[in-house]
């Protein structure tokens, strides 16, 4: 055992990771908070939890508001904004998993045609195989459709003849534009009472949260989110190039592909329940490294934590800036990530 008080340079990073890990927890919790008491009818901070507790914790505290704001608070805002910390989490996760494994910082989900199979295959679902299977239909036909997107990146890349990972964004920007090609024309052919509705999802959006909707993104993220992080030191590698991690005994092709596996599964499901929302994934793991350095120990559950954190205030910002009606969440992403890439264009030259 270790002494710690013998190292003193080991206590510091301790005693630092663990006061920035109580920080990002206390950073999520009054985000949450503060998220679930704006909208179009502003809410008092007090009320939101005073129903939060309420609800955990029956008898505990005694309600001074009426039916209607604890329906607003617990049945529509809190699944609301779970959910956006759940799909910004797994978005936020999925990009740098992909940045590590490509050594591209421009590869993301969105990026590299997986969001787009996933919309294709959720799509497919709602508007012509129906819900065959319950609840599950939407989720497991868009975890498909981000599989074939994937499987269809890798084999244009091969195809190409790009040998190293370098390229496969190339090939994901031309799978990603004849897969929503193709999404267009079931859209097209299916019915139009179901166009608007279909369309606005494909824009991004939260608005359809439920309790139960819940269960489904989370069982994904926290085994595929731990797996990952276990690789953080295969992760690492990866990021030096194919020719160092095979010297260290990784087996390049069959890793890439399980990664691209796990990332097709995770962005698959957050694809079914919150639409298409762009550019989580590419901002997030930039300004994680910004803070915490290289190392994707650090940088997975930062980036993680942030994509949570972002995505939660972007929705914030969706139901106020045209309130009443509820502004598409993926506009708000799309406004931010264009400036940032910009942003990071410039700072890289």
């Amino acid at each position: 055992m270790v002494d710690a008080t013998a190292h003193p340079s080991v206590a510091r990073r301790v005693g630092t990771g663990t006061g920035i890990a109580v920080l990002a927890a206390l950073l999520l919790l009054v985000s949450i908070i503060v998220a679930v008491s704006v909208g179009a009818v502003a809410i008092p901070l007090s009320t939101v939890w005073g129903v939060a507790l309420d609800r955990v914790l029956p008898g505990l505290v005694t309600p001074d508001w009426n039916a209607g704001r604890a329906n607003i608070v617990w049945e529509i805002r809190f699944p609301r904004v779970v959910l956006a910390g759940l799909v910004g989490a797994g978005l936020g996760l999925v990009g740098a998993a992909l940045q590590a494994v490509t050594r591209n910082p421009l590869a993301d989900p969105h990026l590299l045609g997986i969001s787009s199979g996933g919309a294709f295959g959720a799509i497919a679902a709602l508007m012509h195989t129906g819900l065959f299977l319950g609840l599950l239909t939407v989720p497991l036909m868009a975890f498909g459709g981000a599989l074939g997107a994937t499987v269809l990146v890798l084999g244009v890349a091969q195809l190409a003849g790009a040998s190293s990972a370098d390229r496969l964004v190339l090939a994901g920007v031309a799978v990603s534009f004849v897969i929503m090609a193709c999404a267009n024309i079931l859209i097209f052919l299916g019915d139009p009472r179901a166009t608007h509705t279909v369309v606005f999802w494909m824009l991004g959006g939260l608005g359809l949260a439920q309790w139960s909707h819940l269960l489904w993104p989370l069982a994904v993220l926290i085994p595929c989110g731990l797996w990952l992080w276990a690789q953080a030191g295969r992760l690492n590698a990866m990021s030096l190039g194919d020719e160092t991690a095979a010297s260290l005994g990784i087996e390049v092709g069959r890793f890439r592909l399980t990664v691209f596996v796990m990332a097709a599964l995770i962005t698959g499901v957050m694809v079914a329940f919150s639409g298409l929302i762009g550019f989580v994934g590419l901002m997030m793991p930039h300004l994680v490294r910004l803070v915490a350095g290289g190392d994707n120990a650090r940088v997975l559950p930062g980036s993680a934590l942030a994509g949570a954190v972002f995505l939660i205030w972007a929705d914030a910002a969706a139901r106020v800036v045209m309130a009443p009606e509820d502004m598409p969440i993926g506009v708000v992403t799309g406004l931010i990530g264009g400036v940032f890439f910009i942003w990071m264009m410039t700072r890289r030259r």
